[in-house]
């Protein structure tokens, strides 16, 4: 399970998306994850997941690797589509006291099932194709307005991102903790939920030492280059938009406005 979560991965590339300027993928990103939720449909959460699909093509990603990213929350997506199979009105097909499951209830289900699995695509999209040092660039570019109100960008930026990049690492760094214990003789899968609990602990210990080790040594390195922050600091690439960044753009947000169009005309999901 540790090395299915993909969340902070980089890979390098040279398509469409990769090419995409960071600031318009980040205000794309956040565009489509909120119309995820504007869509009240099905017709408008298909026009918004065959966005996302299409999207994923252009990356030249690895489709296996979009899938790892799911695997890893195919258990929140599972528990969260139970719990709204309860949650629909009309005639029930199935009833057990107070539990009752209705077509609207299952088109609930499958709808929420298709949003949080879209969500989790876009953000990867997003991560795949955008290295840590854009990603920092674009955030900053981004919240450069609340520069106004004294909010300090640089910093919140640079902290997002280092959080980020570590995810991997913190990640490769579990799994060989819980390796070396398993080859010293502990058991982590049987026994019940109280005992495996505590056998988390001889991984927990090592992983927040190795963590704060690693926090030390970074801030020590950053302090030796001199680092003090976003004040009066240069960029050696400048970003720029481009006429095709300014097309895609365009389309995504006429994607977006038809998707409020069919919110319209078309009835929400469960009614």
């Amino acid at each position: 399970m540790i090395t299915d979560i993909t969340l902070g991965q980089f890979f390098p590339g040279k398509s469409v998306v990769h090419r995409l300027d960071p600031r318009a993928k980040l205000l794309l990103t956040l565009l489509l994850i909120v119309f995820l939720f504007v869509a009240s449909n099905f017709v408008g959460l298909g026009v918004m997941v065959a966005t996302i699909l299409i999207s994923m093509l252009l990356s030249g990603v690895p489709i296996r690797l979009y899938f790892k990213s799911i695997k890893a929350i195919i258990v929140i997506v599972l528990f969260t589509s139970v719990l709204n199979l309860f949650y629909g009105s009309g005639d029930p097909i199935f009833e057990w006291g107070i539990l009752k499951i209705t077509m609207n209830g299952i088109y609930n289900s499958i709808f929420i099932a298709v949003r949080i699995i879209s969500l989790i695509l876009v953000s990867s999209i997003l991560t795949f194709t955008t290295s840590p040092t854009e990603l920092t660039d674009a955030l900053e570019r981004v919240m450069k307005p609340l520069k106004l109100i004294r909010v300090p960008v640089h910093e919140i930026a640079m902290m997002m991102t280092i959080a980020l990049r570590f995810v991997p690492t913190l990640l490769e760094e579990t799994d060989k903790i819980m390796s070396a214990q398993k080859a010293r003789g502990a058991d982590m899968e049987s026994g019940g939920l109280m005992q495996r609990i505590r056998a988390l602990i001889p991984i927990l210990i090592p992983l927040f030492v190795s963590a704060f080790r690693r926090a030390y040594d970074l801030a020590m390195a950053m302090e030796c280059r001199c680092y003090h922050g976003g004040e009066g600091r240069t960029k050696m690439k400048q970003l720029h938009l481009k006429a095709s960044d300014i097309w895609i753009c365009a389309g995504i947000i006429l994607i977006c406005a038809g998707t409020i169009v069919l919110n319209l005309y078309i009835p929400k999901v469960g009614r």
